[in-house]
């Protein structure tokens, strides 16, 4: 109920895209859930320390050319370049030297073509400014190339001539080079080009597929400095993290996205596409050149490489509202019944359950709301009077929840009494939960895990939300039928709700209650690795017992109180770079009730940590990309790159460890 007062102050504000019907009234309601915003967050936050990464914020435009849009949508590609195996050890400085060796092969051959591309765009354009910024542009990548030199200086070998390019390399790099040479859906031949204006489009073309390349490693260099503290020793690939993260490499990505624009200013829609296309393939090629890097070590991502169907379970918990949805289900719920409800001079039928007018509705959920926030807030800052915990206090904060938890109770009782809930149409709010919009990637990602067998996975939402109808229904529209939904449950009478509901779920003592019997319930044949994901104070005792507990959001109040209590929040990429730290033979140790809770901006970043990007199943066991080459038997005649090409292509291989097939999930 917490955002439901803003809901209520917002009277434009609807939910669904699509018409709802019911036996009593029909009703149209417009597609509102994009426009949506949450009510600003308060509270203080200078005390929590939040890393520059993925978990904080994507480095963000000044202006609003095309560079810096497409980088804004491919914010998702970003997050998982982050969490690639290759690029976690580096940035954990454990990354071994053989590994980077190849890595470093492999980039001097993919600079050599990118400098070419530059080159073969210097000579198509024909405005003489862009002209001079391509070639400034074609100098840095020598001086790139300058630094790979002093890498090969200091091994003693030239790692490029004995590493011919391994697949994903060719691969870009023949995109790159096929871009530059026109071979691009609508554009001529740089030999046939007759006039100036195509001869800028396929240089805008060319400056399309090279653009993500700069703004990717300007990215990472960020992230990865930001990371560094001065009073550890000096990090092993300290030379590589500086020169990403420079003044100077920051300005070349910035001039590469501002050339770009301009020799885009003329083009229409379509050719604008076709940059945005050549765009997203850069970016998609980017992140398999990092996963094609071979990974000997033991890696902490992708979650689920430690996960053997055999002998573990995995089992995934969220919460529902504002975790997966991008609006409260009390706020849906007030819609629909203010919609549906009768005007105060309408006439009942007989047999309907009698409902209060639309006025007196908005009226009475505006008091309910209101008095819930007053409440709530007064509860919280009553839990904070206690004294401060000098370390994490489960239990301190256990005991300090149960006092939210009765207020939460009265909370549903007063709703429950009020008489809002009666008379709404177990049909309508089905359609409502159809017509529901989740986070994004919040539904592609239980998709991944859910339709993939294999995985062993259980998934269940604990949710506060009085009516388990809804919740199904929004989950059963993406095709995830197979939730296992806890939540509160609406009486009907026929086909009408009675206002009173059935009690599962109403507190963070609930929550917890359920979390802990859903395990016990478990057969104990595997070992259960327990993931949650929760946005508010209710979800913070989940949270803390799960192996893993994921905050997504920027709750102030669950902050307060879990600070108070002694919980830490740590960005998740950071988190997982420390614990990739640690990491040698043994398996990193993910363990409840370590008092911390990592924090996440999106779900792609909660995809990219636990499902990775392209997993495949080897001899029972799920693993990366980069595990999977480091497993290849090698036949006669086979090489790194035929080894590749294979894996791209997704064709099963011979491998050391006998299976009927190679899965990618």
């Amino acid at each position: 109920m917490q955002k439901l007062s803003y809901f209520l102050k917002t009277s434009h504000f609807t939910l669904f895209s699509k018409p709802l019907t019911s036996p009593f009234v029909k009703f149209q309601l417009n597609s509102c859930l994009r426009s949506y915003k949450s009510p600003p967050v308060t509270g203080n936050l200078s005390e929590i320390k939040m890393a520059k990464s993925a978990t904080g914020k994507l480095p963000q435009p000044i202006e609003d050319g095309i560079g810096r849009r497409f980088w804004i949508k491919s914010r998702k590609a970003g997050t998982q370049a982050l969490y690639t195996p290759f690029m976690v050890c580096l940035a954990s400085g454990n990354l071994e030297l053989d590994t980077f060796r190849h890595y470093i092969a492999q980039d001097v051959h993919f600079l050599r073509a990118f400098a070419k591309a530059y080159e073969m765009a210097e000579e198509c354009t024909d405005d003489d400014d862009a002209k001079v910024g391509i070639t400034e542009l074609r100098k840095s990548v020598l001086e790139e190339l300058k630094m790979h030199d002093s890498f090969v200086q200091e091994w003693g070998i030239d790692v490029a001539k004995e590493s011919a390019p391994n697949a994903a390399t060719v691969k870009y790099t023949d995109f790159l080079l096929a871009t530059a040479s026109g071979k691009v859906e609508g554009v001529k031949a740089p030999g046939k080009l007759a006039t100036p204006f195509e001869k800028t489009k396929l240089a805008a073309y060319t400056l399309g597929a090279m653009t993500p390349c700069m703004r990717l490693y300007a990215f990472l260099g960020e992230e990865l400095q930001a990371l560094l503290d001065p009073s550890e020793n000096p990090h092993s690939y300290q030379k590589w993290i500086d020169n990403y993260s420079s003044g100077a490499f920051q300005a070349v990505a910035l001039q590469t996205e501002d050339l770009l624009d301009k020799l885009s200013v003329s083009l229409t829609g379509e050719e604008l596409d076709i940059i945005e296309k050549l765009y997203r393939q850069a970016m998609k090629l980017e992140i398999e050149f990092f996963l094609a890097q071979p990974l000997a070590q033991k890696t902490v991502v992708p979650l689920l490489t430690e996960h053997n169907p055999a002998e573990h379970r995995l089992i995934l918990f969220s919460d529902f509202d504002l975790t997966c949805t991008v609006v409260d289900s009390s706020a849906i719920l007030a819609e629909i019944a203010i919609i549906t409800a009768p005007k105060s001079d309408q006439n009942r039928p007989e047999n309907q359950i009698a409902r209060m007018s639309s006025a007196d509705l908005r009226s009475t959920w505006g008091e309910l709301s209101k008095q819930y926030t007053e409440e709530y807030e007064h509860c919280i800052e009553g839990i904070l009077l206690s004294d401060k915990a000098e370390q994490f206090n489960y239990e301190g904060l256990r005991k300090a929840l149960e006092q939210l938890s009765e207020f939460e109770k009265r909370a549903n009782l007063r709703v429950i009494d009020s008489g809002v809930l009666k008379g709404l149409n177990v049909e309508d709010i089905k359609r409502a939960g159809e017509r529901l919009l989740f986070q994004d990637g919040c539904t592609s990602f239980f998709q991944s895990v859910s339709r993939n067998e294999k995985l062993n996975t259980n998934i269940h939402v604990l949710s506060y939300c009085w009516c388990g109808d809804l919740i199904r229904s929004a989950f059963s529209s993406g095709g995830l039928d197979i939730m296992n939904i806890h939540a509160n449950e609406f009486i009907y009478e026929e086909s009408s709700s009675t206002g009173e509901i059935v009690k599962r779920v109403e507190s963070p003592i609930d929550k917890v209650q359920e979390f802990t019997n859903i395990l016990q319930n478990c057969d104990k044949d595997k070992k259960n690795l327990t993931v949650y994901i929760g946005d508010s104070v209710g979800d913070l005792l989940c949270l803390l017992e799960a192996d893993v507990g994921i905050l997504i959001g920027s709750s102030s109040s669950l902050r307060r109180v879990g600070s108070h209590f002694g919980v830490s929040f740590v960005p998740l990429f950071p988190g997982v770079v420390e614990k990739q730290k640690h990491v040698k033979n043994g398996s990193p140790s993910w363990k409840g009730l370590s008092g911390v809770l990592y924090t996440v901006s999106s779900w792609a970043e909660i995809h990219a940590f636990i499902l990775g990007i392209h997993t495949y199943k080897l001899g029972g066991v799920f693993v990366s990309h980069s595990q999977l080459c480091s497993s290849l038997d090698f036949t006669s005649g086979s090489s790194v790159r035929n080894v590749n090409a294979i894996l791209l292509a997704d064709v099963p291989y011979v491998l050391r460890v006998p299976v009927a097939a190679l899965m990618k999930i």
